[in-house]
Formats: C-alpha cells, structure tokens, sequence
C-alpha cells in the first residue's frame, strides 16, 4: 500500500535540493562495478559493510544528521553483489538516520537470509526494539565518532561501556567508525570486552603516515590477540593514492599476518561522502561518491594471494561473527 503521510518541511527541501542538484530531475543512481573481478569469489562471500538509503518520504533522515546523502536502493545493492560474485551482505545503518534503523532493516529483509545488520542505538531504544531486531538479523551495534568529528577518548570510553551493557544479552557485536588515537585511549576496555569488537575502515589508519603512526601498534596488537576484527574497506578513506591505493596494501598485509581470523572485507557502498558535506547546508544533497568496486575488490586479492586466507576473510570469518 503506497505511504501517504504528509511530507515535513525538512523532508520538502531535502527532495527539492535533490531536484536541483546539477539540473536532474531525479537522485543519481548508486554506482556500479566498471571492471570484471579477476579473481575466483568463494561460495558464500560476505561484503560486510553496506548501507541502504531509501527514499526520504518513507525513510526520513534525522534531523541531527551533518549531511544529506543521495538514495540508494536493495535492487542496487543486488545488481552490485551479482556483479561482483557476493552471496551475503551485512547493512550498516548510516550516521544521517540517528537511531532509526528503518532503512537497514527494509534493505535486510529485501535480501532475505543472506543479509544481516548493524544497527545504531541510543539510551531510548527500549529493549524488546533490540529484542525485534535480533529476531530479524541485527547483529551488532555501530558507535560512529569518526562521521561527527569526535576524537575524545573518554567520550569513546562512555558510549563502549553503556553500549556493552545493553548488547551483552544479545550475543551481539560492538563496531566502531573511529580513529588509532581513540583505539588507544580504549584499548584496555577493548581487550577486556564481553563482547567482540569491530573497527571500521582500517581502523581510521593513515596510510600517508606509515606503519609507525601513533596507535596502530596498538590496534595490530589487539587483533593479534583475538581481542578485535579489522574491516579492510573504504581504502579512499585510507589513501589519496587513487584508483588503485597501492600504499594500503602494507597495512592489509600487517592485519591479516597478525590474526587473519579477525579481518573483514567490506565495499563501503554506496559510497557517501560525509568529509565533501561539511561545507554544505544539510538542506543540500552530497552526491555519492563513484568508485570502481569491481577494480577495488581486484586489489584485495593483490593484498592477500592465498585463496585459502582469502575464504577465510571473505566466508568463515563473516558466517561466525553474523551469524550466517
């Protein structure tokens, strides 16, 4: 049945600014895969970070979001995956949704058993919300510092811990979008976790600052130890070095020869850009970002050789922390 609630103001410049953006008439489409994967995919391969941004008159943003992305839909998302040979996905809800988990959980349930979730939650979020949502395929919670600029430890410090508390129950996961300098400020409470931990996007690495940049001794550390997983995603972030990024490729190296049961591999589409929308009005659409995921996925094989650590990142590791 079609949605026919009244649009808000908010969600009436949000459309227009997608109208006006460049002279199109409508959003732009989420990219797509220009170059074939060149390598063998294993069965039940897991792109283990996604997002899914719907239609703002249905799935409105939050008001306390810093930037307005353009939408991106499942059936993208599935065009995507065929593309690039990937069985199974794992959907993050964005910064700009808040605690309103909506989109992901529409994007999970279009992809149907070989999706699961991360969601983001607050201090409301009552518990037979998380309760419904572990029934559904979340399995893990996203703390995002990094979107909002926050680097202070004893605010990361606050939000592990209270998160911890109330996802313990759920044999979910914590992840974090955060930097090296925060992971050191919190990597007792990380090693001593009831919970396993994930770090987003290299962990916020700099590749420009090389292997002896402050922190990542200690993060190589905590996976070395089982204590955290590592997503080897969103490179861009990581590296000006375009397309290729071939500077990142000692730090792939580094994480998978000190634990390879505790690295992820993940596209980050469809692509935001939260760093280009700070100049802008939130009123304004940030474009998304064109990658190449097909010529970016080729270089995960260049960082990892062995087909056999390969599965391993891409299938075992992801089935056992999803629970797939």
């Amino acid at each position: 049945m079609e949605d026919r609630r009244e649009l808000t103001r908010r969600d009436l410049l949000t459309l227009a600014a997608g109208i006006a953006l460049n002279g199109r008439i409508a959003f732009a489409k989420a990219s797509q895969p220009a170059t074939p994967v060149n390598f063998a995919i294993p069965p039940g391969a897991c792109d283990c970070h996604t997002h899914i941004i719907g239609d703002p008159a249905r799935f409105p943003f939050s008001e306390n979001r810093v930037y307005t992305p353009e939408t991106a839909s499942p059936e993208e998302m599935s065009a995507l995956h065929r593309a690039l040979h990937i069985q199974r996905v794992v959907i993050v809800t964005p910064s700009f949704y808040g605690t309103d988990n909506s989109a992901t959980l529409y994007g999970m349930k279009a992809r149907g058993g070989n999706a699961r979730g991360v969601a983001v939650i607050g201090e409301q979020t009552a518990t037979s919300e998380l309760e419904a949502m572990d029934r559904a395929g979340i399995r893990g919670v996203r703390i995002n510092l990094a979107t909002v600029n926050q680097a202070d430890p004893i605010v990361a410090r606050r939000l592990f811990q209270s998160a911890v508390e109330r996802i313990r129950v759920l044999n979910w996961h914590l992840q974090m979008n955060t930097s090296l300098v925060v992971i050191s400020g919190i990597k007792d409470l990380v090693a001593t976790s009831p919970v396993p931990v994930v770090f987003d996007h290299f962990a916020g690495a700099q590749a420009s600052l090389g292997l002896a940049q402050a922190g990542w001794a200690d993060l190589v550390g905590l996976v070395r130890l089982g204590k955290a997983y590592v997503k080897l995603s969103a490179e861009y972030s990581v590296s000006t070095q375009e397309p290729d990024y071939p500077d990142v490729a000692a730090f792939a190296k580094a994480l998978v020869a000190a634990n390879p049961d505790r690295i992820l591999w993940g596209s980050d589409w469809p692509h935001t850009n939260s760093k280009s929308s700070r100049a802008r009005s939130i009123a304004e659409i940030t474009p998304l970002t064109a990658f190449d995921d097909g010529r970016m996925l080729n270089q995960f094989a260049l960082w990892i050789p062995d087909a056999r650590l390969r599965e391993k990142i891409l299938v075992d590791n992801p089935a056992r922390l999803y629970r797939f």
